[in-house]
């Protein structure tokens, strides 16, 4: 268990995703200047019900392990962080919001590649770029998005969710599912009812 620094996002992030966080509150940049001072690790985690401004949200019990990879100054004192994320964590205890959210929290593991994981792979990314074909048809513009997929079925899994247009309670399901094989089945299915929507808008015309 470790106790670590928490941002409380109204989004999902997922490890070995770029995180890009754009930071103004003051607990927030006291927060920031802490993690910089110590390893440059934090925690995000999506709000269940509440605002990211403010205090006073309700937060699910699995976020993502982030690193600091970069920070900038932005006007009126606010800063822009990117950050790398490292893995899921389970959220044991929040500790109290002083001066910033805190929370005991216990590293995940992954479960062992699946023998399907390979093929499902090779499906998800057959799916991404069918999408990206029926996309364009209705004039979106995907000329310049072309995704490189990693080899591997874990890594290449968090970087699909990250990738598409999850709502934050699918993305948040993804996040806690342990199994790779059982996420990646879990995005085919969502990129084949995605292809199917938009092929019948195309059809509607």
């Amino acid at each position: 268990m470790m106790r670590l620094p928490m941002f409380p996002l109204g989004g999902v992030h997922f490890p070995y995703s770029v995180i890009p966080l754009r930071v103004f509150e003051d607990r927030y940049l006291r927060l920031l200047s802490d993690v910089v001072a110590a390893d440059g690790r934090f925690g995000v985690v999506l709000i269940e019900r509440g605002f990211e401004v403010g205090g006073g949200d309700v937060r699910f019990d699995v976020g993502t392990l982030a690193e600091i990879r970069a920070v900038s100054d932005l006007d009126n004192g606010a800063k822009a962080v990117v950050a790398a994320g490292l893995s899921r964590v389970r959220i044991d205890r929040w500790l109290a919001d002083d001066p910033y959210p805190l929370a005991e929290v216990t590293l995940l593991g992954e479960s062992e590649t699946g023998s399907d994981d390979q093929e499902l792979l090779a499906e998800a990314t057959r799916l991404l770029h069918r999408l990206l074909a029926v996309a364009s048809e209705l004039g979106a513009d995907t000329a310049n998005f072309a995704p490189e997929m990693s080899d591997d079925p874990l890594v290449a899994g968090f970087h699909l969710a990250q990738m598409i247009q999850l709502g934050p309670l699918d993305a948040q399901h993804l996040l806690e599912e342990d199994s790779t094989t059982a996420r990646l089945a879990a995005m085919n299915q969502f990129l084949i009812e995605e292809i199917e929507l938009i092929q019948l808008r195309l059809a509607e015309g």
